[in-house]
C-alpha cells in the first residue's frame, strides 16, 4: 500500500522528516539540529552532507518508508545550490556567513551600484547574505574558478528535489523571498540576474506542487522508496505555511513563527512598505506579491529566556513586569528585522538592567511579551490605520498561550487565531502543496482570548514612544 507522503522541512535551526498518511495524521516523524559547517574555501556553508546523511539512514531505517507515494521538501529561504555536470559545484553558502565584505568594500559598493532597486525587487538591502544575490555575486567574484565549474543553479528546496528525482527545476517562492533576483510585478528576473548571467543559469520554471519525475532509482533501493514514489518540486518554508490560507477571502496576516516570525498579508498594500524596516514582498505559490514584515522571533525569544524555560511565565509575572515598568526593547538578533541596526537592552523604570538580574519565571514572561509587541507592532506596520484583521499564528509561538493572549491584548481590533494542527504550518503546507488539486480539510483554528491587563496598552504607548527614538 502506497499511502505516504515524505515531507522533509529544512529550517534554519532544525530539520524534520516526516512520514503522513493520505488523512494529514504524522506516522513518523524525525529530527535533527541544524547547523552550518566551513566549507574548503574557508566560507560558512549549508550541512548537505550532514543532512544527506541523516536523510538517508532515517529512511533506511524506517518501516514505513516502502509507503511512501510522494515526496516533498521545504527549507529556508537566502540559499542557493550551484550544480556543475556531476553533483556540487561549490559548497553551498550560509546567509549567515560574515564574510560577505563589508560596507566600504569596492566589492560591496559595486554590488550596491548594480543590484535593481526597491521599487523593482520589492527587497530591501539586507545584512550578510539575506539577499541571495549577494551571496552569488561574492563567491563569483572571490572564487572565480568555483564559479567557473557552475552549471546549473538552483534554489535550495529545488536542490532537494533534484537530489531524489535527478530533473533540476526553479520555483518562485524562493526566487522572490527577499533575494534581489526576481521582479515580483514584472515576473520575471532582475536586471542584476540577468546581467551577471546567473538568470540563464537557473533550471526551469515549475510550480511548487508540479511532479517532476518518479525517485532516482538507486536512491529508491539504498533507502527502500517505492521505485514509483513521486518527487514534487518543493517550496520556500514560509510560502508552504501561507500556500494553506491563500483560498481565504477574509483579511488575513498568517504569523509563521520558528527561528524567524515571518507575518504575510496577502491582501495589504505594498506602497507602505518600508524597507527599512524589512518590510518586503515574498512572492506566494501562484506567483503573486505578498506584503511581508518579520524579525528572528526565535533567537529573540531565546535571547531573552537566557536559559529560563518557555513556558515558565504567567501573567502574573506580566503583571509585574508592567507595574516595574520593565521594558525590553530591541533587537536582540542583528541579522533582520525592523530594528536590526539597534542592539536591543532591557530597561527597569528607565534604567538597563542585567537579565539575571530577573527570575527565570520574568524571563520567560518578558520575552513571549515582547513577542507580541513586535509582532503587534508589525501588524500595524502592515496594515497602516489599523483595519481590522484575521491574524492566524502557526508554529511554536501558536502553542505559547502566555503570547497568544498578549497578542490579542494588544491587538483589540483584530481577531486573532491560533493554529490547532499537531503539524507545524510548513511542513502542513508542504503536505498540502503535494495533493494541490485535491480538496483539502478545514484549517483547525481557535480564537484567542486575549488576557486582561488594564496596564497592558499603555505600557506598549511606552513601548513604542521608545522606538520612535531608534
Amino acid at each position: 500500500m502506497l499511502d505516504l507522503t515524505l515531507v522533509i522541512d529544512i529550517g534554519k535551526s532544525h530539520a524534520k522528516l516526516l512520514l503522513v498518511d493520505d488523512s494529514g495524521e504524522v506516522l513518523e516523524q524525525h529530527g535533527r539540529k541544524n547547523a552550518p559547517v566551513t566549507a574548503p574555501l574557508g566560507y560558512s556553508a549549508l550541512d548537505i552532507g550532514g543532512l544527506t546523511d541523516w536523510i538517508c539512514s532515517t529512511l533506511a531505517a524506517s518501516r514505513l518508508t516502502r509507503r511512501c507515494a510522494r515526496a516533498i521538501t521545504s527549507t529556508h529561504g537566502a540559499a542557493f545550490v550551484a550544480l556543475d555536470g556531476q553533483g556540487l559545484a561549490w559548497p553551498p553558502l550560509d546567509y549567515e556567513f560574515d564574510g560577505y565584505a563589508s560596507q566600504t568594500s569596492a566589492l560591496h559598493q559595486a554590488y550596491q551600484a548594480q543590484r535593481d532597486g526597491f521599487d523593482a525587487t520589492l527587497s530591501p538591502d539586507l545584512p550578510m547574505g539575506l539577499n541571495a544575490a549577494r551571496q552569488l555575486y561574492w563567491l563569483q567574484h572571490t572564487h572565480p574558478e568555483a564559479w567557473a565549474r557552475s552549471r546549473t543553479l538552483l534554489p535550495y528546496p529545488q536542490y532537494w528535489a533534484w537530489w531524489l528525482s535527478g530533473v533540476a527545476a526553479s520555483e518562485v517562492s524562493s526566487l522572490g523571498c527577499h533575494t534581489q533576483l526576481w521582479l515580483p510585478d514584472a515576473h520575471g528576473y532582475s536586471q542584476l540576474a540577468q546581467t551577471q548571467g546567473w538568470a540563464a543559469l537557473f533550471a526551469p520554471l515549475a510550480p511548487a506542487w508540479q511532479v517532476l519525475g518518479p525517485v532516482r532509482l538507486e536512491l529508491a533501493e539504498a533507502l527502500g522508496l517505492p521505485k514509483t514514489c513521486e518527487i514534487h518540486v518543493g517550496v520556500h518554508d514560509s510560502n508552504a505555511c501561507l500556500a494553506r490560507y491563500l483560498a481565504s477571502d477574509q483579511d488575513l496576516t498568517v504569523v509563521s513563527s520558528g527561528t524567524w516570525t515571518v507575518l504575510m498579508a496577502p491582501d495589504a498594500p505594498t506602497a507602505t512598505l518600508d524597507a527599512e524596516r524589512d518590510m518586503l514582498c515574498n512572492v506566494n505559490v501562484r506567483g503573486q506579491a505578498t506584503p511581508t514584515a518579520r524579525f528572528m522571533g526565535g533567537r529573540e525569544f531565546a535571547a531573552l529566556l537566557d536559559g529560563a524555560p518557555a513556558d515558565l511565565g504567567t501573567p502574573a509575572d506580566v503583571t509585574e513586569l508592567l507595574h516595574s515598568q520593565t521594558l525590553a526593547l530591541p533587537s536582540f538578533a542583528p541579522q533582520g528585522g525592523p530594528f536590526m541596526q539597534h542592539t536591543g537592552q532591557v530597561l527597569r523604570a528607565g534604567q538597563p538592567v542585567d537579565l539575571q538580574a530577573l527570575a527565570p519565571a520574568a524571563r520567560s514572561a518578558l520575552a513571549a511579551l515582547y513577542c507580541a509587541q513586535v509582532t503587534a507592532w508589525l501588524v500595524g506596520q502592515l496594515r497602516p490605520g489599523n483595519p481590522a484583521s484575521t491574524v492566524v499564528i502557526e508554529g511554536p509561538l501558536a502553542r505559547n498561550p502566555l503570547y497568544l493572549g498578549l497578542l490579542q491584548a494588544l491587538l483589540p481590533g483584530h481577531h486573532c487565531c491560533a493554529s490547532l494542527d499537531a503539524m507545524e504550518g510548513t511542513a502542513r503546507g508542504a503536505w498540502i502543496l503535494s495533493r494541490w488539486t485535491q480538496p483539502s480539510a478545514a484549517q483547525q483554528l481557535q480564537a484567542v482570548q486575549g488576557l486582561d491587563l488594564p496596564d497592558l496598552l499603555p505600557y506598549h504607548a511606552d513601548w513604542c514612544a521608545h522606538l520612535h527614538t531608534f
